[in-house]
């Protein structure tokens, strides 16, 4: 009888807590299965915008390959400048919005557009790129500056940039720019520490020609 009172005191004592906790128990359940299924269909919305967005920037690419080609046409041109602004207006956030603009920032050079050109790359530059695209939209924005004949802003613009990978990239550029701007012996500088920096990387013989053609500049 002892045992049975056990049994039943314990069968009591279950009901009393599932009446104190049971509602707040199933509320606990419902929100972890809220979350999981929430984080599952943000998951899965992710991966759809992604595969979206890579479309709709192959199409670009392919846009913009035939407008760079000897069969451009006007149309092609209307293709690739709502293809790149389906990408900023739909997938803002995304790496194939700012490929995109990259690309149309190459297009608007050949189409001898550096206004449009310079707004692309800063595009680019305003939605946090990754620290490499980061550096070669920089170099390309000081490379259009100084195209422009503004070498003082295109030094600006490289002024602090840790170059990282591109390293030899940028102090060849810096050096170019010097040049253009008069400055021939930061230019020399910025020639030898771009020929250091691509030792590892093998000869560069367009860099040598530079040095070789200051040294007659100076002479």
């Amino acid at each position: 009888m002892a045992e049975l009172r056990t049994e039943e005191e314990q069968v009591e004592a279950l009901k009393r807590w599932w009446q104190s906790n049971g509602k707040s128990l199933l509320l606990t359940i419902a929100v972890a299965l809220a979350l999981v299924m929430g984080w599952r269909a943000w998951q899965e919305r992710q991966a759809a915008e992604a595969a979206n967005a890579s479309v709709v920037y192959q199409n670009l690419l392919e846009a913009v390959n035939v407008a760079l080609g000897p069969e451009r046409s006007d149309a092609q041109l209307s293709t690739a400048d709502h293809l790149a602004g389906t990408l900023k207006s739909e997938y803002e956030d995304s790496a194939y919005a700012r490929l995109g603009a990259l690309l149309m920032a190459r297009l608007a050079v050949e189409q001898d557009k550096p206004e449009q050109a310079l707004a692309e790359l800063d595009w680019v530059l305003d939605h946090d790129p990754e620290a490499p695209q980061r550096v070669l939209t920089l170099l390309r924005k000081a490379r259009l500056l100084g195209d422009q004949g503004d070498f003082s802003q295109a030094l600006t613009v490289l002024e602090g940039l840790d170059a990282g990978e591109f390293e030899a990239s940028y102090h060849e550029l810096r050096g170019d720019l010097l040049q253009g701007d008069g400055r021939l012996d930061e230019a020399r500088d910025a020639y030898l520490q771009a020929m250091q920096a691509a030792e590892a990387g093998g000869a560069r013989p367009l860099l040598k020609m530079k040095l070789d053609d200051l040294a007659v500049e100076e002479g």
